[in-house]
């Protein structure tokens, strides 16, 4: 992948493994200086290594953006280490065990949205009012095409959550588009029916780049299929 980001600060949500953690190490290696963030500190500091590895610079932040004061958390102790917030990949999913809709717990329900929904809604609304003031940037958020399509039964929760994060990113960039700040999302195939987390970095830092600046409020779904 030809794309750089030299000079540029990519903050990550949720990468402490999975895509997260591809995307945090891809950012990386195309030069970005990169803040991990999410819940456990220890798998953090594993894609820290890999991505300083690259020889790149990377910092690892515990934070839980389903939590007040998580997100805002992120994005200023991001700012205040390294004086940019260029892009944003809110890369933040939860999945619960599958159930009919009617089975689904009022708890399991909200605890799904405030990962899947809120958390990013919350990490868009303090990554964009930064932007705004900086004159522009790039977010990508992960939804899944489980909200897309809606092909797997049992996992309501997850795939109302997701079909949200896609119409939140189409509205949002409609509203920040003049203001120099692009925003789309990427919807893998969860469950191993589709790309593999490296190929799905690759594409959302393809994503962030200057390279896509002519797409904005897309929902990009990677939903390749592989053999059984």
């Amino acid at each position: 992948m030809s794309v750089r980001f030299d000079g540029q600060v990519a903050l990550v949500t949720g990468g402490g493994e999975g895509i997260g953690r591809a995307a945090a190490v891809a950012y990386a290696r195309a030069g970005a200086r990169v803040m991990v963030v999410g819940r456990h500190g220890d798998q953090l500091r594993t894609t820290v290594e890999l991505a300083r590895h690259n020889g790149a610079v990377a910092e690892a932040l515990v934070a839980d953006l389903t939590e007040a004061g998580g997100a805002e958390y992120a994005v200023t102790a991001t700012i205040a280490r390294f004086e940019a917030l260029d892009v944003a990949f809110n890369n933040i999913t939860e999945r619960s065990a599958r159930q009919p809709v009617a089975d689904i717990h009022e708890d399991v329900w909200g605890r799904t949205l405030a990962a899947n929904l809120t958390g990013v809604w919350r990490a868009m609304k303090h990554e964009i009012a930064h932007m705004e003031r900086a004159g522009g940037g790039v977010i990508v958020n992960t939804a899944s095409n489980i909200g897309v399509q809606g092909m797997l039964p049992g996992l309501g929760a997850y795939a109302a959550s997701s079909a949200a994060v896609s119409a939140l990113t189409r509205t949002a960039a409609r509203e920040y588009a003049a203001k120099g700040i692009r925003i789309n999302a990427v919807s893998p195939c969860p469950l191993g029916r589709g790309t593999g987390a490296e190929e799905i970095a690759d594409t959302v830092v393809w994503l962030s780049s200057g390279a896509a600046a002519y797409i904005v409020g897309h929902d990009l779904v990677l939903d390749r299929k592989t053999s059984e």
